[in-house]
């Protein structure tokens, strides 16, 4: 009989810690985001893809197709190709293509851009039902940008 009643006082008493544990965090702040409807705020050192940088001042990329980031690349994820335009002493940017599903975000191709024409972006929604899906054509997506 006395077991009894020690396990029904102990039994009440946790019974107690978790009402005052609930009743705690019923007055704390709410930190739980309900995320398709809303979005937090990233952070400055949020790592994305990489996109191409668009220089204000000609209104076309930086990039001069030299292929320092494709050669640098450890997970080879990135394409760079570039064509001799008549009446240019430079070579033009015609493909940079990005396989995001092998990058593995080191950075080490926006440290080593001569021209400083790469930064990560900020897109953290990526979500797709395929592979290809993260076949970025990225200046494609800085064309789209210019219009």
């Amino acid at each position: 009989m006395k077991r009894y009643f020690s396990d029904l006082f102990v039994g009440g008493k946790s019974l107690v810690d978790g009402l005052v544990v609930t009743t705690k965090a019923l007055f704390q702040p709410i930190v739980t985001v309900q995320y398709p409807r809303e979005e937090i705020d990233i952070t400055p050192n949020f790592r994305g893809h990489i996109d191409l940088i668009l220089d204000p001042e000609k209104n076309t990329f930086r990039c001069i197709a030299c292929g320092m980031c494709e050669r640098s690349c450890p997970s080879e994820c990135i394409q760079v190709k570039g064509k001799k335009v008549e009446g240019k002493k430079k070579k033009t940017l015609a493909l940079f293509k990005l396989d995001f599903t092998k990058c593995s975000l080191c950075g080490t191709c926006v440290e080593i851009c001569p021209t400083q024409a790469l930064e990560f972006s900020n897109e953290y929604n990526l979500a797709a039902f395929s592979k290809e899906a993260f076949h970025y054509d990225i200046l494609k997506r800085l064309e789209e940008r210019i219009i």
